[in-house]
């Protein structure tokens, strides 16, 4: 099954690599899923390490390093048929401890926080906005979960006209199978997928 499936996406070959200026996306890690009490939670305390390195990094090359995060409105009327279809999603009312930072994490004041009700953090917010006016062609992603707002956001900033680069030691998802499925659909459609060391190796190189 592994070769049929390899022989079958032979046709996707491309890579895209690295533009020439950068941004860093860190996309709904928020409390919900690293609480063990909450029905999100889905054990993903590696990958949050993961995409701190990278943030750590990222800073050290003055790349813009973005958040975002799901709120809604007292009742989700602003989530539409998302919150309709995934009723889970009434963690991330505002106000609710779901949705804020987990331990580690905490954007710098100069850092954009995009808050989103939708899978894609371009989906109805200012990103693709932000990310043209600092000149940004590459868009560096990481986040929760893989197969939902991580995919979702990729998908979006290459329709968008910005090279995804997913890296895939700071993306979690809640099982092993989604997970890879998706990491494998990306790369051969709409993203480079790399690792960490990849990427803070090009992070690394742009500081020297």
């Amino acid at each position: 099954m592994a070769d049929d499936l390899t022989e079958n996406y032979s046709v996707y070959d491309g890579t895209l690599g690295f533009g020439q200026q950068p941004a860093l996306i860190l996309v709904d890690f928020v409390q919900a899923y690293f609480d063990k009490n909450c029905d999100l939670f889905a054990d993903v305390e590696a990958e949050l390490a993961s995409a701190l390195r990278i943030r750590d990094s990222a800073r050290v090359a003055t790349i813009p390093v973005i958040y975002s995060k799901v709120v809604y409105n007292d009742g989700g009327a602003d989530g539409g048929v998302f919150f309709r279809k995934a009723p889970v999603l009434i963690n991330f009312l505002a106000g609710s401890p779901m949705g804020k930072w987990p331990t580690g994490l905490q954007p710098a004041d100069d850092e954009i926080v995009i808050a989103k009700q939708y899978p894609s953090a371009f989906f109805g917010t200012s990103l693709a906005a932000d990310l043209h006016s600092l000149n940004v062609d590459t868009l560096i992603i990481t986040g929760v979960t893989t197969s939902g707002c991580v995919r979702a956001t990729c998908v979006d900033a290459m329709s968008h006209g910005f090279v995804p680069i997913i890296v895939a030691d700071a993306c979690g998802d809640r099982h092993k199978a989604p997970h890879e499925a998706n990491l494998f659909d990306m790369n051969a459609k709409y993203a480079d997928v790399i690792s960490e060391a990849e990427v803070l190796k090009h992070l690394q190189g742009m500081t020297a």
